[in-house]
């Protein structure tokens, strides 16, 4: 946040666009030999690109914004920021989408406080919030500009089943919807099916949270002539659960995660005795558990719960509606985040694109 210096003396701290610690446009980019900025301040590194220069009054436009993950949030501040009269909604009873989902995977508690920094910064700029709220078409053609950031919804898939596990989403599951038992499969091991193997196989309370804790956690000592480089083997951890991580690919599990991070995150899957299953074909559900065939050979794992994360597919119906519905040009409409584009959910590609949208107002 370029704006700390200002915000710490105007007392305004609460507003400051806090790091969240992801390493994802910054340290991943600089590895990547590309130019460094920030996923909750994508104007970071882009200053003369990204400009959000203010409306003259005769320019001042009603906007609203549907959807309150990163996308519609960045979106609804940098329009009001530009001058223009916001109206943000959300359907459930809190912002965050899946944003607010990733603050509950240890290492990951950060994200909570982006959060209210977008909730201060919104109230600031004079933003209207309508919680618990899903407009229809008509109810948004009085506005000039409708910015649809809707997000995704979990991908399904076709998977038989006949009775045994629970089939559950990551989605039911991180929101507090469903609950996993002792032997768990998880299909799908991209970033969503990593975090939840964290989720589900680390020590409570977290040790993300406490210093010692982390510092037990992963064997870090004080460097003395016994321990010179202030490293010991990491001490055993009894699993919480029994956890199984499957793929369809044939390839690394944890390939796509960030330069910077995925080291950390393989580290503890195996720490926490998470078992990886490549080239996985997924067949059906019984009695038995979950049937699967992995290389030449058929396997059953006798799991109680099976949570998916397959993916997400956008939710972007309402952009066709309000079209249908508009009289004239007006109101233009604008899909923006995991509306317009699900595959490999990213938010800082989802923050970036409601930033350029919103400077084109």
């Amino acid at each position: 946040d370029p704006q700390l210096p200002n915000k710490l003396a105007e007392g305004r701290a609460s507003q400051v666009i806090a790091c969240i610690s992801c390493n994802q446009a910054c340290l991943d980019k600089v590895f990547d030999g590309k130019r460094a900025s920030c996923l909750v301040n994508p104007r970071a590194g882009h200053e003369t690109e990204l400009v959000l220069k203010p409306v003259i009054e005769r320019r001042v436009r009603k906007v609203a914004v549907v959807g309150a993950g990163p996308a519609g949030l960045e979106a609804a501040l940098a329009a009001a920021e530009r001058g223009h009269i916001v109206t943000l909604y959300e359907a459930t009873e809190e912002i965050g989408g899946q944003l607010r989902m990733a603050a509950r995977i240890p290492g990951k508690e950060d994200y909570a406080q982006a959060l209210q920094s977008w909730r201060m910064r919104l109230a600031a700029a004079g933003v209207g919030i309508r919680l618990t709220t899903r407009p229809r078409a008509h109810e948004l053609t009085g506005f000039h500009d409708v910015i649809i950031a809707t997000g995704v919804a979990p991908r399904q898939i076709e998977l038989p089943a006949d009775g045994g596990p629970q089939i559950i989403s990551y989605a039911d599951l991180l929101e507090g919807r469903a609950e996993a038992g002792d032997r768990v499969a998880i299909i799908g091991a991209g970033g969503i099916g990593v975090d939840v193997a964290e989720f589900l196989t680390a020590p409570q309370p977290s040790p993300t949270l406490d210093v010692e804790a982390w510092k037990q956690h992963w064997g870090v000592v004080d460097a003395d002539e016994e321990h010179r480089g202030g490293v010991i083997a990491r001490p055993a951890a009894p699993a919480r659960r029994e956890v199984h991580l499957l793929q369809r690919k044939e390839t690394r599990i944890g390939a796509t995660l960030g330069r910077t991070t995925g080291w950390v995150h393989r580290a503890e899957l195996r720490h926490a005795g998470v078992i990886m299953h490549r080239g996985v074909t997924y067949r059906h559900v019984d009695e038995q558990g979950l049937h699967i065939l992995e290389g030449e050979g058929a396997a059953v794992l006798d799991v109680d719960t099976v949570v998916i994360c397959a993916g997400q597919v956008s939710v972007s119906t309402l952009a066709a509606e309000v079209t249908a519905a508009r009289r004239g040009r007006a109101p233009r409409v604008h899909v923006i985040g995991g509306a317009d584009v699900a595959a490999e959910l990213d938010a800082e590609r989802a923050i970036r694109q409601a930033v350029e949208v919103v400077a084109g107002l």
